[in-house]
């Protein structure tokens, strides 16, 4: 069951709406990077990046606060469990936050 809801976060994260930055986008242009918590955050401080990192962060944790219904889990490890896989999964170039809180692009 874990697997299947895991499957179901990828592919709610991967099926975002469409805004004048996207989240490919902003992780591609290094603005934003994922972290471990589970949740995007802003490289760059600029209106557009702070809106789209607010919005998707705010999708993601309705998502983790359903999964961890579904699954007699917390918000939180839900959240991480997420926020390990989407850093380990993150494409070259992009940015990741790593445990000591630095940044580093894979």
């Amino acid at each position: 069951m874990k697997r299947m809801s895991a499957a179901l976060l990828l592919m709610w994260m991967i099926a975002q709406p469409a805004w004048a930055l996207t989240l490919d986008e902003a992780r591609q242009q290094g603005r934003v990077g994922e972290t471990l918590s589970g949740y995007v955050a802003a490289r760059q401080q600029d209106n557009e990046t702070q809106a789209l990192v607010k919005h998707i962060n705010e999708g993601r944790r309705t998502q983790y606060q359903r999964l961890a219904q579904q699954n007699a889990l917390t918000t939180s490890d839900v959240a991480s469990i997420a926020g390990q896989k989407l850093v380990s999964r993150a494409a070259a170039g992009e940015y990741v936050r790593g445990i000591n809180g630095q940044w580093r692009q894979k």
